[in-house]
């Protein structure tokens, strides 16, 4: 899922660097909802394997 956020967020900074405002800031979203979804799935992983005695 980590790679998913490295390609859009790659893919975005090159449209800004060309000028696509709207497609830049709309892969820049996307980007940013799958590395904080990212980050609540790595929370949950790591609570749970605490839990269950990692």
């Amino acid at each position: 899922m980590l790679t998913w956020v490295i390609t859009f967020l790659v893919v975005a900074l090159i449209a800004a660097v060309l000028g696509f405002s709207g497609l830049a800031s709309g892969l820049a979203s996307i980007a940013k909802i799958i590395f904080y979804l990212f980050l609540v799935l790595l929370a949950i992983s790591l609570i749970a394997g605490a839990i269950n005695g990692f």
